[in-house]
């Protein structure tokens, strides 16, 4: 008898064939929870819950099956199969499969020399050690009343210079109580003096920071599981001599008093700062909202629809769509003026708890003159298991956890030209950033008429020229005479009113050596 002619079928059916391995959790496992799920579930993180071994996360095996096939862990809200961001955090329908078979096959260990090696997490700080560390000046005891607190902290800095910063950490005294921290500046000691009238440490502030302008000074905030990134090289944020920091501290609810004393790390930029970092803030207001006001009726879900035309063109960094307990989803989208739609973020299931900012995996471009659209949906019927009103009440906008947010920051900078080939992401690098390839970007604008702006990058350091020929290779301009230049991206403006109508040839070199070249046409004179 030849087994190879029995059909498959009957050698299954006979037991002949070898039955598909069964997955571990050395070989398998170990290397899924390490990298999604083990930076939160720690000691002294978020997680309530440790998984750093074998025994830790068996231990919870049915629940981690579970939670991953629903798809609520790991905490990752946008779509993406809409849009990209630094630090992904999903599971492939193949890895979610594996948990549940290892599950059922009752836990399996394997071969602990297997496991995949724990990774090394920071202490104290993610980005590695800052250059200036602010803190509570004090301990503040949160009261457990059961009811959100909204208080604010001024933090001297004690600088006596002004600096760029590269990144801003903010580190959670009491993670049980900090549900998220917004963080700005002040110069102007109208804080202090709110600080200083009020007989506890800091002062309650609702609707903001209590201070003229605060809001428009903000740094990058904090909610639960977010991780800290530095600025691209060349881009960052000031902070100014004697400048006092605030943190305005939304408290969660808690039944027993909780202490809390928090601190700020400040990272100062290693190269000079030529774009400084600008926020725009959608709010429901009346020029922004087309179908408001943001008022929510009992018993009805509701969607509102802002948008914004963008002035100038601008290169996006990251985003962060905020709203409270009735929220349902968002989707932000770009027109441009002439162009494919420019996908921004979707949450198609928006979760409270489960928030953040959210830098793109590039910079994205958005054209003067483009319209960006915002469409926010809200539950407020008694289908809404979080809905804080038993009846439903109409609901409004306000920072209060019962209140409504239709709230969007965007993070964005000035636009340079091949800011279009800018990557920030890299799995490698906890900064999230990619060291850049040296290239000179195509010329902006293009045809120009009186300025050329030429974008371009170095992977290492190195003395720059910028050269325009004609077509002849007799060299017209220089952009500056030659000069260094640190490792990243770069602008250098040319005039070119003096330029006869045509077509040029601009040169990138680097250290005396040719590094890229790109067209130039000359046209469009009044």
């Amino acid at each position: 008898m030849h087994l190879r002619y029995l059909p498959t079928s009957l050698l299954l059916l006979l037991g002949i064939l070898p039955a598909a391995a069964q997955p571990n959790f050395s070989e398998h496992i170990s290397p899924i929870i390490y990298q999604h799920c083990t930076s939160c579930h720690r000691p002294g993180e978020v997680g309530p819950m440790p998984f750093t071994s074998y025994a830790e996360v068996s231990a919870w095996g049915p629940m981690i099956a579970y939670v991953t096939q629903i798809r609520y862990m790991p905490p990752w809200q946008p779509d993406p199969s809409y849009s990209h961001f630094v630090g992904e955090n999903t599971l492939a329908e193949q890895e979610i499969s594996l948990i549940r078979d290892w599950v059922q096959a009752g836990s399996p260990q394997g071969n602990p020399a297997l496991e995949a090696p724990l990774p090394e997490f920071a202490t104290g700080s993610q980005l590695g050690t800052p250059d200036l560390v602010v803190s509570f000046a004090q301990s503040y005891t949160h009261p457990g009343n059961n009811a959100d607190e909204y208080r604010v902290f001024v933090l001297p800095t004690g600088t006596t210079q002004d600096h760029d910063l590269a990144a801003v950490e903010f580190r959670p005294g009491n993670k049980r109580i900090v549900h998220h921290a917004l963080i700005a500046w002040d110069t102007t000691g109208q804080a202090q003096a709110l600080d200083d009238a009020d007989p506890v440490y800091g002062y309650e502030s609702f609707g903001g920071f209590g201070v003229e302008n605060a809001s428009r000074n903000q740094y990058q905030g904090y909610v639960p599981g977010q991780i800290s990134r530095r600025f691209l090289d060349g881009m960052g944020q000031q902070l100014y001599a004697g400048a006092d920091l605030l943190v305005q501290m939304h408290y969660a609810p808690t039944a027993v008093n909780e202490a809390d004393s928090s601190s700020i790390n400040l990272f100062f930029a290693d190269a000079p700062v030529q774009r400084y970092i600008q926020n725009y803030i959608m709010l429901p207001l009346p020029g922004v909202l087309t179908n408001g006001p943001f008022l929510i009726p009992p018993g009805q879900v509701r969607s509102f629809h802002g948008q914004i035309t963008v002035p100038a063109d601008v290169s996006l960094v990251a985003i962060s769509p905020h709203m409270h307990l009735l929220g349902q989803s968002w989707e932000v989208y770009a027109v441009p003026p002439a162009g494919d739609t420019i996908p921004l973020i979707r949450i198609p299931q928006w979760d409270f708890n489960w928030q953040g900012t959210y830098q793109f995996d590039r910079l994205i471009k958005i054209p003067a003159g483009s319209v960006i659209h915002a469409t926010a949906a809200y539950d407020n019927t008694v289908n809404n298991p979080l809905n804080p009103n038993s009846p439903p009440q109409w609901v409004s906008w306000g920072e209060r956890t019962q209140d409504e947010m239709y709230y969007l920051p965007i993070t964005f900078v000035e636009y340079w030209p091949g800011d279009e080939f800018v990557m920030l992401t890299n799995n490698d690098d906890p900064a999230g950033l990619v060291r850049p390839e040296t290239r000179l970007y195509p010329v902006y604008p293009n045809p120009a008429s009186t300025v050329l702006k030429a974008g371009f990058s170095l992977s290492e350091p190195g003395q720059v020229s910028l050269r325009l020929y004609d077509l002849q290779g007799r060299e017209l301009m220089r952009a500056d005479p030659q000069r260094h230049f640190p490792v990243g991206h770069h602008l250098e403006t040319l005039n070119a009113a003096a330029l006869p109508e045509g077509l040029y040839l601009l040169q990138l070199s680097v250290d005396g050596r040719a590094a890229g070249m790109q067209r130039v046409l000359v046209s469009g004179r009044p």
